[in-house]
């Protein structure tokens, strides 16, 4: 089921920035001010258990990507069958997916708004519109904005968001002229935007 609740509760959930509501993450956090879980009235006592830092490693990725228990559990099988190590496949596959990219591109600065390009069928791969955010995009493909959408408000600001933070990964090739960004490798571990422990994810569904 989508989550429609509050963002930033996921965040104190998690304890961690999930930068889910872009920018304003920057400037307006929440879990700045109140840095306790939501409900929680005082500090848990204790240590957690082995079987709960699993849970909260896998909930906080499934939230930096936005994505349902079913289709996640599908997508931690299809990476314990790879060749290399599942965790890393795991990251690298969601990296890739086609919101991922046109966000770490610059031309969005949430996952939500990205999304909202892919889905309003605003972005093209190698020249054909996509509108399926988790579109795996392949290496040596080019995404970029359709051009009747350029000159939109909240693209420019993100640009100058992306300009600004001045984090984007160089497993991408940007054309500023075209807002087009070319994925010219797979990503390095250390280029992937999601603080986890990935073998804790991948333990957590081995059991």
């Amino acid at each position: 089921m989508r989550y429609t609740g509050a963002v930033c509760k996921l965040c104190r959930r998690e304890q961690n920035k999930l930068f889910l509501k872009g920018d304003k993450c920057y400037t307006k956090c929440l879990l700045e001010k109140r840095p306790t879980p939501p409900g929680a009235a005082r500090p848990q006592r204790g240590k957690p258990s082995a079987y709960a830092i699993r849970l909260r490693e896998k909930q906080k990725l499934r939230r930096l990507v936005s994505v349902a228990e079913k289709p996640f559990k599908r997508l931690v099988a299809n990476a314990s069958k790879s060749s290399e190590a599942s965790g890393e496949h795991l990251l690298r596959s969601l990296e890739l997916r086609l919101d991922n990219v046109v966000r770490r591109m610059g031309i969005a600065t949430s996952l939500k708004q990205a999304r909202q390009l892919v889905r309003h069928g605003h972005v093209k791969v190698s020249g054909r519109t996509v509108n399926i955010p988790s579109y795996a995009v392949k290496t040596g493909a080019v995404v970029a904005l359709d051009q009747r959408y350029r000159e939109n408000v909240g693209v420019k600001l993100s640009l100058e968001t992306a300009k600004r933070l001045n984090q984007r990964p160089s497993y991408l090739e940007f054309n500023e002229g075209e807002f087009s960004a070319k994925v010219v490798r797979p990503p390095e571990r250390s280029e992937m935007s999601f603080p986890v422990n990935e073998q804790l994810i991948i333990e957590y569904y081995s059991k």
